[in-house]
């Protein structure tokens, strides 16, 4: 194929990153600037006009859809045999190299390799056979350490033992036996097995370096630490390196991403050039605007503006609401006006919490809308809100058996899986519910005297939750039924991003329970028999098929990468976006800006956003202010559609114009104050002596200072 033929659709820029020569390249890719597009033509000139050999590149993905959609395209446009190079994910190339160096990397010929559920059932069995107790030592938390440690290339040898941990390294280390003596290898290791293979074999890593001359990576600010040294080290110093992303779009961090690894390449790569997208092929010029005024906001970014030869488009509308209900009706009468001009399919509602949906979902039923959660499952269909419905179920009707099951695994009681499959067996033997059999072997001592106490244990919570939920309403009965069933007390000893998301789903649970109302009044059936009937009747078989047009779910998270015409941002106000844990982390506040950045750079015309007055929360009324991120957008760009206009929700948060004052304190900043401890920056206003910030502290609250007179210590 010819030079021309390849660049010709291409910008100055991207032709510029197309045909850079063998020194390292760091390109910064804004939104929708076509980073794709230039890693698939760089291949394609290396291959069709360097006269590159396909075996002596190796290109990585994040996912393997991507790698799939990269092959076709390269194959597409070029007429010659691919096969030779290595197209991937970290994870999949990995697997591919220890299938040809098993033997090396000190693994048995036909390892197996455990997905994560595999892998959860093994460490279960695992802290089993050591004769450690799953409330103290969770099967989930242990998963979730052991895989941090191998992300962040650390052997259970290597640990450095935190004293409420020790325990935790200990069964790391057991862990590490059992799959050494079984053969198996689960995700984390086969990065971290490929790394010390190669680190530890020089003439291994001599032939691997001496093969891939060109060595390149997408979504480069979504690496971690093993990721980053496997590429560093088979880069040596000869290799053409290529990596492309963007820290503007770096929102994994809970993952173990490092942005911070695009402006360490430039000092670990020497003589690495620097090359900037920032035209936009996808976004209107208002859109962009936005995205830009919110995102300077954030410090030690690599510096970039996203510009378009588009219109400047419509404005962005915003809406002020009363609370999430009147929010959810104008975001569906939005959806209902414009659905005959624009295809469902082209129309998302992107959301900061899971939770959030459940409103939304209700309005869409209630409207006969056809939607599809993206990347997750329906309210109503998550495990951690079937687990609470489950022992409302069994509370209900004693003879569900499948809640009767469902609640005695979740949080984990001691009732193994033969003693399940006893009561089970001897349910259909004497035709009685498992409920009652599990009263009868009890009542005739059919059980080992440990499954025994767990079986008692678990009938008597039951009992407890069916005295304690009678003549209460129905948020009551919700209430109660959580706080008796332990599932938060199990989910709140995990700590992980997806235990608080899960809590918040149950917590969820609580507000629907609140404004539920049953559509028939019947004497007969009781307020929870009726919303357990809701519950069921508005699961799975409602959500649209693969194939139907519908509108589009999302969490912004799950957003990345994805584009639609109309774009609707629900929930934009402090404490839920910006998440109010992302308040005390440092660096939680940034994070959080660069997730608003994704979240408007979705749109590519269309940008809706709405906040509520006030939201439920735990069942009780949280009243909330705009999110500090609507007060960086310019109201030029806005066309505020609400009663009070956002001109008066201004006041509420002081502008965050300045980001950092004579001090050098900065947004998102942890700081420690003689008196209130530690805390991290919220907000800071004015300047010289009169500047002060709003400062959230961990165990005094947020709380405003004069930075003339706290003597505030940075951290």
């Amino acid at each position: 194929m010819e030079g021309e033929q390849i660049l010709g659709q291409l910008n100055d820029p991207q032709k510029e990153a197309v045909t850079s020569g063998k020194q390292p390249i760091l390109v910064v890719a804004g939104a929708g600037s076509g980073k794709t597009r230039v890693l698939v033509h760089k291949i394609a000139w290396l291959i069709g006009v360097e006269s590159v050999s396909p075996h002596s590149i190796l290109a990585v993905t994040f996912t393997n859809k991507a790698a799939n959609e990269m092959n076709n395209r390269i194959k597409g446009m070029l007429n010659v045999d691919t096969r030779g190079m290595w197209v991937g994910t970290f994870h999949g190339l990995a697997h591919r190299f220890l299938r040809l160096h098993w033997k090396e990397a000190g693994l048995q010929q036909n390892f197996q390799i455990l997905d994560s559920d595999d892998q959860h059932r093994q460490i279960k069995r695992l802290i089993k056979s050591m004769s450690l107790d799953e409330v103290y030592y969770p099967p989930k938390e242990i998963q979730w350490y052991i895989n941090t440690q191998k992300d962040q290339g650390v052997r259970a040898n290597q640990s450095k033992i935190d004293p409420s941990r020790k325990d935790f390294t200990e069964i790391y280390k057991a862990y590490e036996n059992v799959c050494e003596q079984s053969g198996l290898v689960d995700f984390g290791e086969l990065l971290l097995r490929c790394f010390e293979t190669l680190e530890n074999k020089k003439e291994i890593l001599d032939h691997y370096q001496s093969r891939f001359r060109h060595i390149l990576v997408d979504e480069f600010q979504d690496t971690n630490e093993i990721q980053y040294q496997w590429i560093k080290l088979l880069s040596g110093n000869e290799a053409s390196t290529f990596v492309v992303g963007d820290d503007d779009q770096s929102i994994y961090k809970w993952r173990g991403a490092n942005s911070a690894n695009m402006a360490r390449f430039q000092r670990d790569y020497q003589g690495s050039r620097l090359i900037k997208l920032e035209q936009n092929y996808r976004s209107t010029k208002t859109i962009l605007d936005a995205a830009n005024a919110v995102i300077e906001n954030n410090d030690d970014r690599m510096e970039k503006k996203l510009w378009t030869e588009a219109e400047d488009g419509p404005l962005i509308k915003l809406h002020g609401n009363y609370d999430e209900y009147e929010e959810s009706r104008n975001i569906i009468e939005t959806v209902l006006a414009r659905s005959k001009k624009i295809a469902l399919d082209d129309i998302a509602i992107l959301y900061r919490s899971n939770a959030q949906s459940r409103v939304i979902e209700e309005a869409l039923l209630q409207h006969s809308i056809p939607y599809r959660v993206y990347g997750g499952f329906r309210f109503f269909d998550r495990a951690e809100v079937k687990d609470v419905l489950a022992y409302l179920r069994i509370v209900v009707n004693n003879n569900d058996n499948i809640a009767f099951e469902r609640a005695a695994n979740m949080p984990p009681k001691g009732i193994g899986a033969k003693t399940m499959g006893d009561m089970r067996e001897f349910s259909k033997k004497e035709n009685i519910s498992m409920f009652a059999a599990a009263s009868q072997m009890i009542q005739h001592s059919l059980l080992s005297s440990r499954a025994q106490k767990s079986v008692m244990e678990y009938l008597h919570q039951i009992k407890n939750i069916e005295e304690s939920i009678k003549d209460q309403d129905l948020s009551k009965q919700f209430e109660k039924c959580i706080e008796l069933s332990g599932l938060i007390g199990y989910l709140k000893k995990k700590k992980t991003e997806k235990s608080e998301t899960k809590m918040d789903n149950i917590s969820e649970l609580i507000n629907a329970a609140y404004g539920y109302r049953p559509l028939l009044e019947e004497e007969e059936v009781t307020p929870l028999e009726s919303f357990l009937s809701h519950a069921a009747l508005e699961s799975t078989d409602n959500q649209a098929s693969e194939f139907q047009e519908c509108v589009q779910l999302m969490t912004m998270h799950s957003a990345k990468g994805l584009e639609f015409n109309m774009v609707f941002i629900a929930g934009m106000e402090d404490g839920l976006f910006p998440h109010q844990r992302s308040q005390l982390d440092p660096g939680g506040l940034q994070e959080e800006r660069r997730l608003c950045y994704v979240a408007i750079t979705r749109s590519m015309e269309k940008l809706y956003i709405s906040y509520a007055g006030q939201r439920m929360l735990h069942g009780q009324t949280n009243y909330s202010q705009p999110s500090r991120f609507l007060m960086e957008i310019p109201e030029a760009l806005i066309d505020d559609t609400s009663n009070n206009g956002v001109a008066a929700s201004r006041p509420y948060l002081k502008p965050q114009v300045k980001q950092k004052n004579k001090s050098g304190m900065r947004l998102g900043q942890r700081v420690s104050h003689s008196k209130f401890g530690e805390g991290v920056v919220l907000a800071i206003e004015g300047d010289g002596d009169n500047a002060r910030a709003q400062i959230n502290f961990e165990y005094e609250g947020i709380k405003w200072l004069v930075l003339g007179y706290a003597k505030l210590k940075l951290m």
